[in-house]
């Protein structure tokens, strides 16, 4: 069995302790966070702590933490030679001291608290300086039933900012979506099919082959109606900046 100490009490952390108390293959044996009180509705299936002298010795520690805090915790552990990892997508591995076997156990997902997580959709990406580790963080990805790619730092560094168009992004157009049909008290649940669709679709086909729209079509008439009937200009910047986009990914002119 796979000893672990969880470090962190965010998002990422969270789901993951609940995932691997539930597998026969992990043992979360201890989790830290500097705010105790965060983590204390789980103090009855964990022991739980706020003084990093206190940590026990497991296989791995995670560093489920905010990026920028990742370099100052790894040099605040009061070890040395043990393996450490953190789960970032955006931070290099060796950022972690120096002092640790270093690694990454990247999630590649969406993670709200409330939000139940199956983690056979959630690819975990991998990097490690000690290629001995490796064996190791595959087998505890596996264990939470994901599938695993090994990545460098450069690798998973593109993919996180990729993540950031696909999901942030596209989040935030959903919300301004939802924002415009609200302005003319339009149903955006009459969008959520749609919104599925589109998803579906690059499942099978490229993100290239799957665009439609009046951008591709170089409708023109259509898309500066849409320019003038949106009311805040931010929307309109929008609007004619992505067009722009599509037009020059298909050929067309701008506007």
């Amino acid at each position: 069995m796979i000893s672990v100490v969880i470090l962190g009490a965010g998002n990422v952390a969270t789901h993951l302790f609940k995932a691997f108390n539930k597998t026969d293959e992990v043992s979360v044996i201890q989790w830290y966070n500097r705010n105790l009180d965060t983590i204390k509705p789980f103090k009855n299936l964990v022991e739980i702590t706020n003084d990093l002298n206190a940590l026990k010795e497991a296989d791995v520690y995670i560093l489920a933490v905010s990026d920028d805090v990742i370099g100052e915790l790894s040099s605040k552990l009061p070890f040395e030679n043990r393996l450490v990892v953190h789960t970032s997508g955006g931070v290099g591995v060796y950022e972690l001291d120096k002092k640790h076997k270093r690694g990454v156990l990247y999630p590649l997902q969406t993670f709200s608290k409330n939000a139940e997580i199956d983690f056979a959709n959630v690819p975990i990406c991998i990097e490690t300086i000690d290629k001995k580790s490796y064996p190791l963080l595959k087998q505890l990805a596996r264990s939470l039933g994901s599938p695993t790619k090994r990545v460098n730092s450069d690798q998973r560094r593109v993919l996180h900012a990729a993540a950031v168009f696909v999901n942030n992004f596209t989040n935030q157009l959903y919300r301004i979506g939802h924002e415009i049909t609200e302005s003319e008290g339009a149903e955006f649940d009459l969008l959520k099919p749609l919104i599925l669709e589109t998803a579906k679709k690059v499942q099978d086909m490229s993100p290239y082959m799957a665009q439609t729209g009046p951008a591709k079509r170089n409708d023109k008439k259509t898309i500066k109606k849409h320019v003038k009937l949106l009311k805040k200009q931010e929307h309109k910047d929008i609007y004619n900046l992505l067009t722009d986009s599509i037009k020059q990914t298909h050929g067309r002119k701008k506007l």
